[in-house]
């Protein structure tokens, strides 16, 4: 199969970028054969270059991370861990190979995802790129990385991303079919909840999350007394806290981002703390705690696939210890996600996979000790099962683990 040169990208991202009246990108426009065509004639008066890279060459790995909007705090988390990993790589990367990771910001729109993707391959040698956490942004990048063949190395929970058969596709943070059933778990078995109801954002990680938590709930045979959803921009979260009231539950079960899980919590906390929240990812990063006060999260657990305190792994300390110096900040577990995949990556580097399909059938068919868990792929880029439930005293920001669950899938009860 032709492998598009990188000098060859820009007549396609132009293309792109002024012929499509969504700009959403080449996938929306021709199928990859069009676009190679295309290119191909542009390109024969080019000078030839190499489509991959040699031994003392730079590769590329962009950053393409939502570093502004709702998701900023997130997306800020994720580019920090990247970050962190490319200037360890810096001391072990086979010699005359060096790693470029520039920073593109996606916001929040699917558009200026498509767009971030698109400039970025114009960078050289590029060999996979990290990609957005948010849900809409990943489906829109998802065709454009098959037609670029490019891996995407994400920390998104939506559980859409996985399932559509894209063999260039890795999460590195569990997805919501793993959190979800470890959360509703919890409930279940360690608190005893029969009555549970459902808050979530109207954003696709928030419909994902919701429905993974009915699933889980119904076959146990309960139904949520209560299931709504309301949209980041929204700065008053207290009809919808008094209306899930209104139906006696037992629980309140979030799949919220970061801000607005912070906005709930606190009105939750100020108008009685009931009944206990356990909450998404969210909750547990340093980032959302810092926005509230800890007798307002006081009882409040949270899900995630790291705890970002202590070191239960040989290699976690150094990470924290190195993350804080870096950022003057706590990680979080999309930091901790981020980072091990770009160091998985750099691992399969340096044994020469030094090509976009060479990393792919890497990441597809290796293992990495990294410092939250041990990632392999489950065959449709699921590369992270493992789950840990949180919960806050009331006294202090930082939480405790409450429970894990390793393989969570493969551990139902």
């Amino acid at each position: 199969m032709f492998t598009l040169p990188t000098y060859a990208l820009d007549p396609c991202v132009l293309l792109a970028k002024y012929l499509s009246p969504l700009r959403i990108g080449l996938a929306r426009l021709q199928r990859a054969s069009e676009w190679r065509a295309v290119c191909v004639c542009l390109a024969l008066s080019a000078a030839v270059m190499p489509s991959s890279a040699r031994a003392d060459e730079t590769i590329s790995i962009p950053l393409l991370v939502p570093i502004t909007g709702f998701l900023s705090i997130e997306g800020t988390s994720q580019r920090n861990g990247a970050l962190l990993a490319a200037d360890h790589a810096k001391a072990v990367l086979k010699e005359g190979v060096s790693l470029n990771t520039p920073v593109l910001d996606t916001a929040t729109s699917p558009e200026a995802a498509v767009n971030a993707f698109l400039k970025a391959m114009r960078e050289e040698n590029v060999v996979a790129a990290v990609a957005p956490l948010f849900g809409p942004q990943m489906l829109a990048l998802l065709p454009l990385a098959e037609e670029f063949e490019i891996p995407l190395l994400t920390v998104s929970g939506t559980a859409k991303v996985t399932e559509l058969g894209n063999p260039w596709v890795f999460r590195f943070f569990p997805s919501d079919v793993v959190v979800k059933a470890a959360q509703a778990r919890y409930a279940l078995e360690e608190l005893g909840v029969r009555r549970p109801a459902i808050i979530h954002q109207t954003t696709a990680y928030g419909q994902s999350g919701a429905a993974a938590l009915t699933n889980t709930y119904e076959a146990a045979g309960i139904t949520p007394t209560f299931t709504a959803s309301f949209a980041p921009s929204d700065k008053d979260v207290l009809p919808i806290l008094v209306r899930a009231r209104a139906t006696n539950p037992d629980a309140l079960m979030l799949q919220l981002h970061a801000a607005p899980t912070a906005l709930l919590v606190r009105q939750w906390g100020q108008s009685g703390r009931t009944p206990v929240i356990v909450a998404g990812s969210a909750l547990h990063q340093p980032t959302t705690a810092a926005l509230l006060e800890p007798a307002d999260m006081s009882g409040a657990g949270a899900e995630t696939c790291y705890l970002p305190t202590g070191a239960t792994r040989p290699s976690m300390a150094a990470f924290l210890e190195a993350f804080e110096a870096r950022f003057n900040r706590r990680p979080d577990g999309y930091a901790a996600g981020q980072y091990d995949a770009v160091t998985m990556a750099v691992t399969a580097i340096n044994t020469d996979a030094l090509t976009p399909g060479a990393l792919r059938d890497a990441l597809s068919t290796t293992s990495h000790e990294g410092i939250a868990m041990t990632y392999k792929s489950d065959g449709a880029g699921n590369m992270a099962h493992d789950a840990v439930i949180v919960c806050y005293d009331g006294k202090s920001r930082t939480p405790s683990v409450a429970k894990r669950y390793p393989n969570v899938l493969k551990s139902k009860p």
